[in-house]
């Protein structure tokens, strides 16, 4: 090959390499380009869409009409996301978001990793609250909380805005709880420690409650079903009149119970979904109302402790593989003889053997007493590691 033919052979060579090379720098600046739009499309600002597998579910919450609604205490909805802001959007329920009814307001409280930065009254039909802001991207667990209980207010999460990426649930924790009680389980007067003062939801919080504590000191997740001033047979009474009408099992299969209008969301209305998640444990904390009427008196005892064993059986029926255990005390314990005695007739009656009973200490005065001597955060704590032991006791945990 002459020296002409080599030399055109390797300036083709050369030009080939070069265009080569120029549409391979294209591509990975085309790549680059792709890579920062995509980005800046998952970083950007927008709603998350209120749906069920956006979230983790706090206790028993409602979707409906592109809303959360919350009306037990403990209700609410936890997700993480990667980014610099989060503000959260609620509604009030037309007779308690007002001025006028400052004791019957919903209390929320919104926590970032842990920690709550929003605990208010909604004492509007919408409050709108930014909860995170950041100059950099981080990584943020969301928890959105109903501190007070349902049948006095309800709130709905109507819109999560956040400026992120990686938006999921939080994870579930591998054990569950449900707790059944009355106000002592919803928190009523924690925040108030006069025992001459009266109830009003500012000072209700049941995350300072027992039964929050317990299944925080178990790492559990939890559901409560609980109404202030409601029993077995009979809700808190002059002990002359049965007040049949604040009875908590008559709401245990529905989604809770409120007096307080929130547009069509109506809980007692709505039929709880028991396949949504079987809890390992079921603990029952009532009776203290049910004292107030029935005072003593045999019949009224006997009809406390059969309606009992009909409740337990309802219990099982929509939890089939939970072990129950069935409390009280806290605020006295004359009734309690009659719970064990309940517990013990419902085992042998049905043989089923997966059924405990613990009693728990009265409150003690040097423990302080809160609101209408409700108890304290400190006799809540120790009611707590009282039932902590007793459910690592019976679930070998």
């Amino acid at each position: 090959m002459n020296a002409k033919k080599i030399t055109a052979l390797v300036c083709a060579v050369c030009l080939c390499a070069a265009i080569t090379g120029c549409a391979k720098e294209e591509q990975a600046d085309n790549a680059e380009v792709a890579e920062t739009t995509t980005v800046q499309e998952e970083t950007s600002v927008r709603s998350i869409e209120l749906k069920e597998e956006n979230f983790k579910e706090l206790g028993r919450t409602y979707y409906a009409d592109g809303k959360i609604y919350c009306a037990l205490s403990g209700t609410g909805a936890e997700f993480t996301f990667t980014g610099t802001e989060c503000s959260v959007t609620v509604m009030g329920d037309t007779n308690s978001a007002n001025p006028s009814m400052a004791d019957n307001q919903a209390r929320v409280g919104i926590y970032v990793n842990g920690e709550r930065v929003v605990d208010e009254m909604i004492d509007n039909l919408t409050e709108t609250y930014e909860v995170f802001k950041s100059d950099t991207e981080e990584t943020a667990d969301i928890k959105i909380v109903k501190l007070s209980e349902s049948p006095m207010s309800t709130f709905a999460i109507t819109d999560i805005t956040v400026n992120g990426k990686d938006v999921k649930p939080a994870e579930d924790k591998e054990r569950f709880i449900e707790f059944i009680g009355d106000s002592i389980t919803c928190g009523y007067g924690v925040d108030d420690e006069d025992m001459n003062h009266h109830f009003s939801t500012k000072t209700e919080d049941t995350t300072k409650a027992y039964a929050y504590k317990t299944a925080e000191a178990l790492d559990a997740d939890y559901s409560m079903v609980s109404f202030s001033g409601y029993g077995i047979i009979s809700g808190y009474s002059d002990g002359e009149k049965k007040v049949s009408e604040q009875t908590v099992p008559q709401y245990y299969s529905k989604l809770g119970y409120s007096w307080s209008q929130n547009g069509s969301f109506v809980p007692a209305n709505i039929d709880w979904d028991f396949s949504k998640r079987q809890p390992d444990v079921v603990v029952i904390n009532l009776g203290t109302n049910d004292d107030s009427y029935c005072k003593g008196k045999d019949d009224r005892c006997e009809e406390f402790q059969q309606t009992y064993v009909e409740f337990l059986k309802t219990i099982r029926e929509k939890n089939p593989d939970a072990t129950i255990i069935c409390t009280l005390g806290i605020m006295g314990q004359n009734l309690y003889p009659y719970v064990e005695l309940a517990a013990r007739q419902y085992s042998e009656e049905t043989g089923d053997e997966k059924i405990s009973w613990l009693m728990f200490d009265n409150q003690s005065q040097d423990d302080g007493i809160a609101a209408d001597w409700h108890p304290t955060e400190k006799t809540h704590a120790k009611a707590s590691a009282k039932l902590v032991e007793k459910i690592k006791e019976v679930m070998g945990w």
